[in-house]
């Protein structure tokens, strides 16, 4: 079995660099095929009238943007080999730098909405199938429909407006509170909100998982039997149900990392939250492709290995 898993890890793993090629190459190409450059980006339109002639042409020779794109692609795939994500068309900072600063608040954001929106789901989804056709089931049901249906920004939206500007219960931007300097009950405190969010989504495909997947254990043949050994309910429910129900749960929550970190961009720029979901929209707007795309790279990587111990 060892031998096995050890060839099988080994081929995900050959197999996920292609995979991690091709999302560069779209990403890139994408990128530069939108309109604007990184220094019309940069220069204020009201000045541009005092600036010579050649300044564009030239700026874009010091930043290498005036080859062409094949071979800007691949000068990036020889630095990244390196150990180079290259660096920021903005202000010349190693983009490995720019990213390593905002990784941690994302982990944090993400981890905690993806714990969040694991924990709950699964318990409401259980409780919906244990009480199936009752009045919970069906709310739930419609909740779930909601939290799924409607967009994360709208929910932001009407968080920030309730919590934050009417109850004045959570804070509505920023990680900690700058005056009073760090510490880790500030930082839960704001933490709270964007979390919350941000694993609405989550919870709501998880809880209508979770209740389908328990539905058919507790249909199956193997929980009559156990009933008829006269084992407990509550043994035969956590031990042979619940243990059964949680491994399609593993794999449809993995499968969720990408729209986690798509929704952490969205909910990092509505909370002003410090990750790279904001430095990837400040990214954008500034046509900085070095930072993009080491930013994708980084979240492709980071979805391609939970993928790979989910499966293991």
């Amino acid at each position: 079995n060892e031998h096995f898993m050890g060839k099988y890890i080994l081929r995900r793993l050959i197999i996920a660099i292609p995979m991690v090629f091709a999302i560069s190459l779209v990403t890139f190409v994408v990128s530069n095929l939108a309109p604007g450059d990184p220094v019309s980006a940069m220069v204020d339109p009201t000045s541009m009238a005092g600036l010579p002639e050649d300044y564009f042409e030239k700026r874009l020779k010091e930043l290498g943007l005036d080859k062409p794109m094949p071979v800007r692609f691949v000068i990036w795939l020889g630095q990244v080999v390196r150990g180079n994500l290259g660096y920021s068309y903005i202000n010349g900072i190693p983009v490995i730098e720019r990213i390593g600063i905002r990784v941690l608040p994302t982990l944090e954001l993400a981890g905690t909405a993806l714990l969040i929106g694991t924990v709950v789901g699964t318990i409401l989804g259980v409780i919906a199938a244990l009480r199936q056709y009752s009045l919970y089931d069906y709310v739930l049901t419609f909740l779930s429909l909601f939290g799924i249906a409607i967009p994360t920004f709208f929910f932001a939206l009407v968080a920030l407006y309730l919590f934050s500007y009417q109850i004045e219960l959570f804070p509505a931007f920023g990680m900690t509170n700058a005056e009073h300097g760090f510490s880790w009950i500030d930082n839960l405190y704001h933490l709270v909100m964007p979390a919350t969010i941000l694993s609405i989504d989550l919870m709501a495909g998880t809880a209508r998982y979770a209740r389908t997947a328990m539905l058919e254990v507790l249909h199956s043949d193997y929980m009559k039997t156990a009933r008829a050994k006269g084992l407990a309910e509550y043994v035969v429910i956590n031990r042979h149900a619940f243990r059964n129900a949680l491994l399609p749960l593993i794999t449809i929550t993995s499968l969720r990392l990408p729209f986690l970190f798509g929704g952490a961009i969205i909910i990092e720029f509505m909370f002003a939250w410090p990750g790279m979901g904001r430095l990837a929209i400040r990214s954008i707007e500034a046509r900085d492709y070095m930072t993009l795309m080491g930013l994708t790279l980084v979240v492709a990587v980071v979805v391609l290995i939970s993928n790979l111990l989910s499966d293991i």
